[in-house]
């Protein structure tokens, strides 16, 4: 066991890390408008001025575990019209494609404890265009690329700052922090350097009114008191100017109202700024406050600015600095070598990013909707049209910890199946954390009384896929592997528990006609329908989905897998095995053929293909025949169970034969139920050996869904050929577009008409393995379509697994797809081995599109270099 792994075993190691937001303006959390409209309600100028209620955000910052006390970094280039201290980006009604961060940072490096971090931060020399950004991109349409702050030219004489920011702890409460800032100019330049320190705002609201205190006790040393932390100090070396402020909201400025107040949170940008000395309080105390470095920086040259912030103090802060920092980097490098074996060095860098990417976008989450409904005791009544507007059914919802975020910036809020697909890759390094998040979303304080697992804050009750359990058990799996065969029994049984109260809720609220073919709305894929999918339709007509429905039974064959694995341990889940198993076959059956007289299945054999179709009051249906990720979607719902299984469970074993006796025409739906498998195997699938191929032959077609970096989401066949649909008149079309969306439908910033997304193709390879596993080498498919060339279905597997880390390695020219056509990331040195992980991927030339941090679900393609994933 290495120096870090040991460093697992105690969770007081985590109590400090990367938890405070990238963005806090913008969300829901800090909207008490009457409409809910987050976006207009807190804006990024009004940033710098307002205390927040409900969390922090800042430039590579850290906190404690309850985000009591924050540090953060804050830059000035004597050019801006405001100091740098939060992220600069366009909120969903500015940008042409939604919501985008308009600047550029990377996650380095981190540790699953946080003992070491790095993270890199691009500051411009000259006045950062703000105006030009917002300007641009509002005049911008659907159909025109996004204005990226590289587009500016702001970088194209590289006169801008390198940042480095450096972690290391000495200790659980002591950490080591190291700013190396580069010029990367052709002439000197200057700026101020501001490392923050402050206090969340926990005061204000009517709850606590204990205010904690900043104070400067000696020569760059700030001392931190908190009733519940206790005792820090910050040691500044080379003794800066220390600014003090409060963390309060500048009312003055924000509502024209003087509340009598002196120091505001934006004190240290005041006087900086604008030269107002009276910003900043003179008897050096407050709840916030900044090192003022001004340094000079020679055109390619750095400087180093040294701080330590400790418990208790300490009587050299910086005499073993540099010995603790290099041990710290020597021991992430052996964590992580275990996990790099035999991988080419580009692929180490992307991997070790993608982990750094997914550690850092941790967060204090905190959301307690019932206060946030009524409002504070110390502030005014928000308006009454919220009790009941957006989550106004979640007031039980009391969230506070930390949680895997999807981007820290663009989705600084959790979305519940986003996590489950975090946990996969996160279980490599700190298979801890996995169970912890699997587990929370679970809780009675997360999970609605009904069984529903809440979506995300914009609207908790939306229907996310549920692949909860699927992560559930694979992370169970990794967990084993690492614990030499001790399985997390406790863990599994928890959740599972849990889950049955879910799978209750998708069955009693997502089935309407109770045949089994389900409905869920959008399900995760925004736009990827004809028409929006999470209205309600007029006249009682209703979607029935073959991704619901295909999510269905993927839900059953993972709760299947769950139950024997518990029934290993106790007997009594093998009845709960049988139910699953009875559940899928019903699925397999209502997908698959006629229900009843009136009643037809998804698939559609014409075509070949499974689709969605309207369920219509006068008992018709009419097909969505849009060949999408949809009908791709059958395919996850795979499972091979070893003649192992049977014989370890007789009771199991005993009550299937007795079901397939009875009811031969459900256990003639699933695949070669009767007949044994290579190596004694029986494949549970929604699909035939024969419906599979058929589908394979679209999905492995270079003019269908198979670009060569992965599966699209959307049929290309549409680009020229855009899917037209009627209904009461009105009419609807689907085009492919394989980067941003071309549409302003359903917020207009995410689109599943074309683009490659990570998660879908990931199952796609797992569930390819699946199926391998049962026919062996002797089932081949063309590959590609119309080729001639035919491999099993574990090489085509492992050809799709190329073809998405192509995405992120350089080419026979240097060249990495993910950044485009861009010369300054492709080709510049400072540039170009810092890898973005975007939230999805153009269908036709692999360039990265949406978030730009998504490292959650994207950072899957750790899974698959080298054999990770098995």
């Amino acid at each position: 066991m290495n120096k870090e792994q040991a460093r697992l075993q105690h969770p007081a190691w985590k109590k400090w890390g990367p938890y405070v937001s990238a963005r806090q303006w913008g969300t829901v959390r800090e909207d008490y408008s009457a409409d809910g409209n987050a976006w207009e309600y807190t804006t990024h100028d009004m940033a710098r001025s307002k205390a927040w209620r409900w969390g922090e955000d800042g430039i590579a910052g850290i906190s404690d575990d309850q985000q009591l006390l924050c540090f953060a970094i804050a830059l000035w280039n004597k050019q801006d019209p405001i100091i740098k201290e939060r992220y600069f980006g366009l909120n969903g009604h500015e940008g042409n494609h939604g919501e985008d961060v308009k600047e550029l940072y990377y996650y380095l490096d981190s540790t699953p404890t946080h003992s070491y971090m790095q993270m890199l931060y691009k500051y411009p020399q000259q006045a950062f265009p703000y105006n030009e950004l917002v300007t641009e991109n509002r005049r911008r349409g659907k159909q025109d690329p996004e204005f990226e702050l590289l587009d500016t030219g702001i970088f194209n004489d590289d006169a801008y700052f390198d940042v480095f920011v450096e972690y290391a702890k000495a200790d659980t409460d002591d950490l080591l922090v190291k700013l190396t800032i580069h010029n990367r100019g052709r002439e000197a330049a200057s700026l101020h350097v501001l490392p923050t320190l402050w206090f969340r705002n926990t005061w204000d609201w009517g709850y606590d009114s204990d205010m904690p205190v900043l104070t400067q006790t000696g020569d760059g040393i700030i001392q931190a008191d908190h009733k519940i932390l206790g005792h820090y100090e910050l040691y500044c070396e080379q003794g800066p100017e220390l600014l003090f402020t409060g963390n309060e909201t500048n009312m003055p400025r924000l509502h024209q109202f003087d509340d009598g107040k002196r120091f505001y949170k934006d004190g240290i940008n005041d006087y900086l700024v604008h030269g107002r000395q009276e910003a900043v309080n003179p008897g050096k105390e407050g709840t916030k406050a900044a090192a003022n470095y001004e340094v000079t920086i020679a055109a390619g040259a750095a400087c180093t600015i040294r701080l330590r912030l400790t418990k208790d103090g300490a009587a050299q802060p910086f005499a073993d600095f540099d010995t603790v920092f290099a041990a710290r980097r020597e021991e992430a490098d052996l964590f992580y070598a275990g996990l790099q074996q035999s991988l080419p060095a580009d692929e180490k860098r992307i991997q070790r990013q993608a982990f750094a990417g997914m550690l850092w976008n941790k967060q204090f989450y905190y959301y307690y909707v019932s206060q946030w409904l009524q409002g504070d005791p110390a502030q005014p009544a928000p308006p009454p049209q919220r009790l009941r507007g957006r989550n106004s059914d979640w007031k039980h919802l009391n969230n506070e910890d930390i949680i895997s975020m999807p981007d820290k910036w663009e989705y600084p809020w959790y979305a519940a199946w986003d996590l489950a697909f975090h946990c996969i890759p996160l279980a490599m390094v700190d298979s801890a954390f996995a169970k912890d998040q699997l587990s929370l979303l679970t809780r009675e304080w997360y999970m609605h009384p009904n069984g529903e697992l809440p979506a995300y804050e914009w609207a908790l009750s939306d229907v996310n896929p549920p692949v909860h359990a699927w992560a559930t058990y694979h992370v169970f799996q990794l967990d084993r592997e690492q614990n030499g065969g001790k399985g997390d029994i406790a863990f599994l049984e928890s959740v599972f528990h849990k889950l049955l109260l879910n799978f209750t809720w998708w069955v009693n609220r997502k089935d309407a006609n109770g045949n089994n073919i389900f409905e869920g709305g959008f399900l995760g894929l925004d736009n990827i329908g004809v028409f929006d999918r999470n209205t309600r339709l007029p006249a009682g007509n209703h979607m029935e989905q073959a991704d619901g429905t295909s999510w269905m039974a993927m839900y059953c064959l993972s709760m299947l897998r769950i139950s024997l694995e518990l029934a290993r341990h106790n007997k009594v889940y093998a009845d709960m095995a049988t139910k699953f198993f009875e559940h899928f076959l019903y699925i397999a059956c209502a997908i698959n053929r006629t229900i009843g007289e009136e009643d037809t299945g998804l698939w559609d054999e014409e075509d070949g293909f499974f689709y969605d179709q309207l369920r219509l009051t006068c008992n018709g249906v009419m097909k969505m025949k849009v060949r999408s990720m949809v009908g791709l979607i059958p395919l996850f719902a795979v499972a091979v169970l070893d003649e192992e299984i049977f014989s370890a469970h007789p009771e199991f074993t005993a009550r299937l034969k007795w079901f397939l006796d009875f009811r031969p025409d459900l256990a003639s739906l699933v695949s070669r139920w009767y007949e044994k498998g290579s190596g004694e195997k029986h494949l549970l699938s929604l699909l035939r050996g024969h419906r599979m191929k058929r589908i394979l032959h679209r999905m492995l077609d270079e003019t269908e869904f198979l670009s060569d970096y992965g599966i699209r989401s959307l049929s290309k066949y549409y680009e020229a050929h855009p899917y037209e649909f009627r209904l009461n008149g009105n009419s609807f079309s689907v085009s492919y577009a394989p980067g941003e969306s071309s549409t302003g439908l359903f917020g207009g910033n995410s689109n599943w008409r074309g683009p490659v997304w990570m998660p879908v193709n990931y199952l796609i390879i797992e569930s390819l393995r699946h199926f391998h596993h049962y026919y062996g080498d002797d089932f081949k498919v063309e590959y590609p379509t119309r080729s001639g060339v035919y491999l099993t279905l574990e090489q085509i597997a492992a050809e799709l697994g190329k073809r998405l880390l192509r995405l992120f390695l350089r080419d026979e020219q240097g060249r990495r797809p993910v950044f485009g056509q861009c010369e300054k990331l492709q080709q510049d040195p400072h540039f170009r081995d810092y890898i973005l992980f975007y939230e999805y991927f153009h269908g036709d030339n692999g360039r990265g599109a949406g978030a730009a941090h998504q490292t959650g679900w994207t950072g899957l393609i750790v899974r698959l270099m080298g054999q990770q994933f098995f």
